[in-house]
């Protein structure tokens, strides 16, 4: 029972980041600056792919060490089809970027959705795989799967949570600097949190119908993540032309080393 509660609250940690950072637009006046928000962007980037290697694709190889040379191929599999995954939801959700004005995705050319609901849908795109990603290392952990614990699983949440805290910034400050009011900004921003503890509880059970899967939904959970890191995050946190910066791989570099020392400090 009592793991059954820690697994709980560790799957709600990473949401709760994102709802304190929605709330910076009760706090903070104007809108947030470009390089601050480049900054953010590295930070998460980093966070996603440390935890990608450390929290997922490492202990999806170690499960697999029974396949001797194969030990690869779980990981290698379930980390294509996660990122064809992400692959095709990108096609399929309407979204936008904060530094676009071109909607994204199947329907985004329809002009009944509104920006700001796009705005939000891009972010909770973004939330799919790491809200997959603590679900399915708790998972491990309830099993007792070897190289899995509960502290690891709980390292990964905060760190997620730690990136999640900028995003929720992110989508709502803008949102608000836009002329939407702040309680609906930060109820979007809250929002677009909200499908990873959904995503983290379906994992939980996909995990637990099909224990042998273990080392591809970890696999799976990272090329999600990766997806996101390439085609989204970094180009952002980047710019091009006359906007490029470094402030992105500065964030990058921070969220990186910090998730790495969060996963083995704590796991």
């Amino acid at each position: 029972m009592e793991k059954i509660l820690q697994t709980f609250i560790g799957l709600m940690i990473p949401f709760i980041g994102t709802m304190a950072g929605s709330a910076c637009v009760f706090f903070l006046r104007g809108q947030m600056k470009e390089n601050l928000q480049k900054s953010l962007l590295g930070f998460a980037s980093g966070v996603m792919v440390a935890a990608s290697v450390w929290s997922l694709l490492i202990p999806a190889i170690e499960a697999s060490d029974d396949m001797g040379k194969l030990a690869f191929m779980p990981a290698a599999v379930g980390t294509a089809a996660g990122m064809l995954f992400l692959l095709f939801l990108d096609h399929l959700i309407p979204h936008l970027h904060l530094t676009s004005d071109k909607p994204e995705g199947g329907l985004g050319k329809k002009k009944s959705i509104s920006r700001s609901i796009m705005l939000c849908l891009a972010v909770t795109l973004h939330n799919i795989p790491e809200g997959m990603a603590p679900g399915v290392v708790f998972a491990g952990a309830l099993k007792g799967e070897e190289g899995i614990t509960m502290a690891s699983a709980l390292a990964l949440a905060i760190g997620i949570a730690i990136q999640n805290f900028p995003e929720g910034a992110v989508i709502s400050m803008p949102l608000a600097s836009e002329g939407e009011k702040k309680g609906k900004a930060f109820l979007l921003g809250t929002l677009s949190g909200a499908v990873e503890p959904v995503m983290a509880f379906i994992t939980i059970l996909l995990t637990g119908l099909i224990s042998h899967m273990l080392p591809y939904l970890l696999s799976f959970a990272a090329g999600a993540m990766l997806y996101v890191v390439v085609e989204e995050l970094i180009p952002e946190a980047a710019g091009d032309g006359e906007n490029h910066t470094n402030h992105g791989t500065v964030g990058f570099g921070i969220g990186f080393i910090l998730m790495m020392i969060l996963d083995v400090a704590l796991g």
